[in-house]
């Protein structure tokens, strides 16, 4: 992560070695490489099973991955992001956020509270832990009424059938 404070100048960067230690799958990885060589990435390059070799050391903003590869593997990258654990945390808090309206259960809107206040240092790791159990918990038991519902749906639409 640069930390120029320039607003235009990109935060968050990787460079191909850290994708690669992280397991980038290869289609991914070679569409990146294709879009840095100034190439187009073509179906040989998507039926390939290894990585395409290409020496570049160079740090790579995340923008330009989201711009080449599309936004699931731009956050899939920030996984590979070193030194930026508090914006990370908090951009997964902020995106949480814009669905919270969805969600019924207090405890996974609990969890984003904690989650916030533990990536800014106002919170525990027992109280991450402990939110973080509310929450799967949650998401458990709102699994659970789904596959109710759904086998009470298909009980009676077979039944009315």
């Amino acid at each position: 992560m640069t930390t120029d404070t320039n607003t235009t100048a990109p935060r968050f960067t990787v460079t191909l070695a850290a994708l690669r230690k992280a397991g980038a799958c290869y289609e991914g990885y070679n569409k990146l490489v294709r879009s840095l060589q100034g190439q187009p990435f073509t179906e040989e390059d998507e039926d390939r099973n290894s990585y395409i070799h290409f020496k570049h050391d160079a740090e790579i903003p995340l923008l330009d991955i989201l711009k080449s590869n599309g936004l699931d593997d731009a956050i899939w990258t920030l996984l590979c992001v070193s030194g930026a654990d508090r914006d990370i945390r908090l951009f997964a808090v902020w995106c949480a956020r814009q669905v919270e309206h969805l969600m019924e259960d207090q405890r996974s809107k609990d969890a984003l509270d904690v989650a916030e206040r533990f990536a800014n240092g106002e919170a525990t790791e027992e109280e991450r832990a402990a939110a973080w159990a509310a929450a799967r918990a949650a998401a458990r038991d709102a699994a659970r009424d789904a596959a109710w519902a759904a086998e009470w749906a298909a009980w009676g639409a077979a039944r009315a059938a």
